[in-house]
């Protein structure tokens, strides 16, 4: 069952790579204008401290990976 992780109880370092990997995956376009590595990583960090995004740890595949509200909802849900 995925768990929802406390973005505040993850190292700075740690923190700032897993939202590097996730707005860097294949699938993250943002649209016809190409917006910085750097832009795109406070923009998820913004999302995260307004509860917008969450870090969720998967038990099954023991990953972690950073969710939308919606998905991540669905994602402890299912």
């Amino acid at each position: 069952m995925p768990l929802i992780v406390p973005w505040k109880d993850i190292p700075a370092d740690t923190l700032n790579n897993l939202i590097e990997e996730f707005v860097t995956r294949d699938g993250t376009d943002y649209g016809d204008h190409e917006i910085a590595t750097s832009t795109k990583v406070e923009q998820v960090r913004q999302q995260l401290k307004q509860g917008d995004a969450f870090v969720v740890f998967d038990e099954v595949t023991e990953s972690v990976s950073v969710m939308g509200k919606e998905q991540a909802g669905e994602a402890i849900n299912s």
